[in-house]
């Protein structure tokens, strides 16, 4: 049967020049009409996926983290469950927003974050999540400008950083100033998404003496949706549930009745 020669317009060449099969490239109209072709195509296109979404897990330091089907929306007093679920729609992403999540410690902020970020990684962006201090400890011992310029790129590259703890410590000057930096240098380009403590008003005792605050809270939440949480903490609740749990199954200890010398009850 006479058939018409592949053109570059071809849907399964195009695919095939995408994945890098230039070895079937290269004898085209030998097997573009073969019945495997979509299978094998099909197949690497999910092998790559499965290992592109693996080695994005692993460089995203997500670590273990409680799925956010199993958040307790009625625990918090206050808790904006609309603007949470918006942010999961990713939206904020394609538009370089940040996302302030602000709470007492043991609220869920780091929950929520982490979720936002596994979604991200399943949606196929580049996230990296870290801690204020890991981040700051790491760029202050960097040693010299060129090896901090290359770690700079690191905090700066992926399309989310997950920076989660501001506020739970203290930093000097230099600390300050390298939040900033990675803060600029992502700001309208790349999204962040904080989990805080302290609200903006008291950043300043986070980076006491630092004249970079004011520019550093201008920067961040200039595009930025902020999502305040009211609640007592969760994780002291489960202990309390647990500590209640155990004290149910514990078997009731009966005393024995005590006996005179006599031997008389």
């Amino acid at each position: 049967m006479l058939t018409t020669c592949a053109t570059p317009d071809d849907p399964q060449r195009r695919r095939a020049a995408r994945l890098g099969l230039y070895g079937l490239l290269a004898r085209w109209e030998e097997f573009r009409d073969a019945a495997w072709l979509d299978d094998l195509l099909l197949a690497e296109e999910e092998e790559r996926q499965r290992r592109s979404l693996l080695r994005r897990i692993q460089g995203a330091r997500l670590g273990r983290f409680k799925p956010i089907a199993d958040f307790d929306w009625n625990w918090p007093r206050l808790i904006d469950r609309a603007m949470i679920e918006e942010l999961f729609t990713l939206a904020f992403l394609g538009q370089a927003m940040n996302a302030v999540i602000l709470g007492p410690n043991g609220v869920g902020k780091t929950t929520i974050a982490r979720n936002l970020a596994h979604q991200a990684l399943l949606r196929g962006h580049t996230v990296l999540c870290t801690t204020a201090s890991e981040m700051l400890n790491d760029l202050v011992s960097q040693d010299g400008p060129a090896a901090l310029s290359r770690r700079l790129r690191h905090y700066e590259k992926p399309a989310l950083l997950c920076l989660d703890e501001v506020g739970y410590l203290s930093y000097d000057s230099r600390h300050a100033d390298l939040l900033f930096e990675v803060v600029n240098r992502r700001h309208e380009q790349k999204s962040i998404v904080v989990t805080t403590n302290r609200p903006f008003a008291e950043w300043g005792e986070v980076f006491p003496n630092a004249a970079c605050v004011v520019a550093l809270v201008d920067r961040l939440i200039h595009r930025a949706e902020i999502i305040r949480i009211d609640a007592d903490s969760w994780r002291l609740k489960e202990a309390k549930e647990r500590e209640s749990a155990r004290t149910t199954r514990r078997p009731v200890r009966r005393k024995k009745p005590r006996r005179d010398a006599g031997g008389e009850a």
